[in-house]
């Protein structure tokens, strides 16, 4: 596998502040990915690592980041009033990696951090070339009438949807209906067997799921899947 150097990244001349984990491929292909968590989570979650590590060895240079609110305090959920701060996190996390590549410029994000990154470009629909969502929240768990789509009619940024298929956030079939509201390119990517985590609880790692997803977002950006 192709060597990567990572390094602590933070930007303080930005207002919210970047910081995160670059992944600096030795080979890179000019591509740059913004990667962030969910709502209980950090930059350090393994499943981040898992993908940013596959997405490096690729050729793509990827900065994981932690949001404003998570800078702001080290653990529990963002506040109603944190969203519109972590979308410009997110703006700002962009422009960092921009300074880093000359080719494409894709955002992922597990569950909130996915949302929020839908959210941004719902609102700039030039920003990136393409979305990569995993385990989207379409609504709290057991309340499936709370449908977090008010965005996306206005989404026209190609993206792939990675979704567990147990996932209580969102089932696979609530999940083809959401995709439908979307007027750009979109692919769904189920993962068998999988919850809301994607199998990265704990300690535990699915192996294979960042290659698979890695895999189904080049052919995505490809046309050929």
């Amino acid at each position: 596998m192709p060597e990567t150097s990572i390094r602590e990244f933070v930007d303080n001349a930005v207002d919210p502040r970047v910081r995160g984990f670059f992944h600096i491929p030795e080979t890179a292909n000019g591509d740059g990915l913004v990667l962030t968590h969910g709502a209980g989570s950090n930059a350090q979650a393994p499943l981040l690592v898992a993908l940013a590590e596959t997405f490096s060895a690729a050729g793509v240079t990827v900065l994981r980041c932690d949001l404003p609110y998570r800078q702001a305090r080290s653990f529990g959920p963002p506040g109603p009033g944190d969203a519109a701060r972590d979308r410009a996190g997110l703006r700002n996390a962009l422009a960092a990696m921009r300074k880093m590549i000359s080719g494409r410029l894709f955002l992922a994000g597990h569950s909130y951090g996915g949302r929020q990154s839908s959210m941004l470009c719902a609102e700039e629909p030039n920003l990136v070339t393409a979305l990569l969502l995993l385990s989207y929240p379409l609504h709290p768990p057991r309340k499936p009438e709370q449908q977090r789509t008010q965005h996306l009619p206005d989404l026209r940024t190609p993206t792939l949807f990675a979704q567990g298929t147990r996932d209580p956030f969102g089932s696979i079939a609530e999940m083809e209906q959401a995709l439908k509201m979307i007027p750009a390119k979109t692919k769904l990517l189920p993962v068998e067997g999988a919850g809301h985590d994607l199998g990265f609880k704990g300690k535990a790692k699915q192996g294979d799921l960042a290659a698979t997803v890695l895999t189904a977002f080049v052919h995505f950006l490809d046309g050929s899947g």
